[in-house]
Parts: structure tokens; sequence; C-alpha cells
């Protein structure tokens, strides 16, 4: 069982197929009528998701002849998509300057310096705090990751706008959750959006597999740009989305079915419960969309199978509090 076994000629072969796991022993301790269908994305070579789009961005690139043998790659991150261009730029012979704030944690920057980046950290709002990225303080970070592409005359892999995106979980991310579930009827998928990308790709998806699927945006209590709520705590603690962006690229509304809004607390809460109850070792954003299943589990999709990822490793956070 688990992932097939053969010699692959780099640790770019080892992106995707990762495993999904019924997370039967929370949703018994949170008295959930239904299940819970975990996509382990943690388990990519840099540790989450991003990896997936990291190869597609790179690869979409060179096929389409927008990407020089030498040229230097940079991209805002808030360390997940810059480990997984790390890891490809490795690989591939390119330089990678990653750009990121100051204000996530530091165990990223230090994971993309060791894998050969560049990065280059960038100043938070004078009213943000470390840990709780902004949307402002993004934009800070979109500036000077402009500047420095522009500098260098540089290949600029945008993940907010770039279609390797969505694609990459339209690719392979869904198609591997509808193959590894088998027989088993997936009801609804809800995913914490950033950039969008894996909602959008995985949405589409599920739907052309089946239509009656519902799919839905997961993002912070205050912080709910996406659904058109009132901004009121753009400084949530859910590292790597909720950026309060109301109109994300990738994204198709047709593909929306709901919203879905978690706290800090819930977030975090579910995150250290994953641990303890499940073994499974996650981030904040993970915490998110489990506890957005279980909300669904407890409402209109109650008794049904609600398909998640789990979209980095803890390890990344263990300088923040979420394991205090």
């Amino acid at each position: 069982m688990g992932r097939e076994q053969t010699l692959l000629p780099s640790a770019l072969e080892a992106i995707g197929n990762t495993p999904l796991v019924e997370l039967s022993r929370l949703t018994s301790c949170l008295d959930l009528d239904g299940r819970i269908l975990a996509k382990l994305e943690f388990l990519n070579p840099g540790y989450s998701k991003k990896d997936r789009i990291a190869r597609q961005m790179i690869e979409d690139a060179e096929a389409q002849g927008l990407l020089q043998a030498g040229q230097t790659i940079v991209e805002l991150t808030s360390g997940n998509t810059g480990t997984g261009l790390a890891i490809v730029c490795a690989v591939k012979g390119y330089h990678f300057v990653a750009v990121m704030s100051r204000g996530n944690s530091t165990e990223r920057a230090r994971m993309m310096k060791a894998l050969g980046a560049e990065v280059v950290l960038v100043d938070q709002l004078p009213d943000s705090t470390p840990g709780q990225v902004s949307g402002g303080d993004l934009a800070l970070v979109e500036e000077r990751a402009q500047q420095i592409t522009k500098e260098r005359s540089a290949y600029r892999a945008d993940q907010f706008h770039l279609n390797g995106n969505s694609r990459a979980h339209y690719l392979h991310t869904a198609p591997e959750i509808i193959q590894q579930a088998g027989a088993v009827k997936i009801d609804a998928f809800c995913d914490f959006v950033g950039t969008g990308g894996s909602f959008a790709g995985c949405a589409q998806a599920l739907k052309e597999h089946d239509p009656k699927i519902k799919c839905y945006v997961v993002e912070p209590v205050g912080a709910a740009a996406v659904a058109g709520e009132a901004i009121t705590q753009p400084n949530h603690r859910i590292q790597g989305g909720g950026y309060a962006i109301p109109d994300l690229a990738l994204v198709d509304r047709e593909l929306i079915d709901g919203f879905i809004n978690v706290t800090d607390e819930e977030a975090i809460t579910t995150t250290r419960q994953l641990a303890s109850l499940e073994g499974l070792f996650a981030g904040f954003s993970s915490g998110a969309n489990v506890i957005a299943a279980a909300k669904l589990l407890q409402g209109s999709h109650k008794g049904g199978t609600i398909a998640v990822l789990l979209c980095d490793s803890g390890l990344k956070y263990l300088s923040t509090d979420l394991w205090a």
C-alpha cells in the first residue's frame, strides 16, 4: 500500500500522488455524522501542495518558450510556493529569487535558502503583527517582486495569475482524489483560499467528474473578502491565505457553491487535533479546511463525505504559537 515504489530520476517525479486518508478518529471525537477524506499534501518533497504548481508553472513556461536557459525566476511567496520553486529550480538549473514578507515563519526562509534560493524579506506595514500577514503586507511583497523581475530581466512565476497554478490541481490533485476514493462517493470539497488555485483546479475537475459535488471556499472570520464581507480582521493568524482579496484571478465564481468562515482558534485547535488524534502534523490552513468540513457535516452535508487538502507540514510553524 502507499505510493508506487519505483526509482525516480529526480525530486520532481516525487511530486504528487500523495495519500488520501480518512479522518475517522477526528470525526468520532467531534461526534460527526459523515466522513472526511484528507489529501496529505505535506508529503510532497517541499512539504506542501505548492510543489505541484511550482513544477506546472515552470514546465508550462518552458513548453511555451517563455523561459530561457539560465534565466532568473522570481516569485512572491508565503514560503510554500517558494520552497516548491526552489526545488524545481535546483533540479532544472535556474536561479530562483523568493520574495517574502517578514511576517511569515522563519522556517520557510531557512528552508528556501538551504535549497539554493535567494531570499528577499520585505518588512510588514507598521500596524501589522509578525505571523499575521495582511493583504497590505502582501502588496508590499508584490511591489518588490515586480521591481526585482524588471531589474534582472527575470521570469515571473506569478502564482496569482498563471494558469499553471490551477492546472496542476485540475490535471493531478483532483483526479488523484477521485481515483483514491474509489467507490466512496464524494459529496463536497472545501478549500482555504490564498491564490485560489487549488480550489479552482480541484473544483473544476470534481464537478466534471460529478456535477453534484458541492465546492466551498474557506476564509478567515473577519477577512472573508471573496464572500463579499467587510474586512474587520486583516491580521488573522491563519498563514498562507485569507489575504482579503475579493477577486482572485484564477477562481471562476460559477464553481463556488458556498462560503465557510473559520476563526483562528478553530483552525489552531483542529490542527492540533489532527496531530494528537490522527498523527498528521500539518499547518494552520489544514486545520481550517478540516473544521470547515466538520461544519458541513454538522449542517447541509450531514451524513456525507467531504474531501479536503492538508496543505502543508506543521514543521513549517515550529516557531509560531501554533505549537506553543
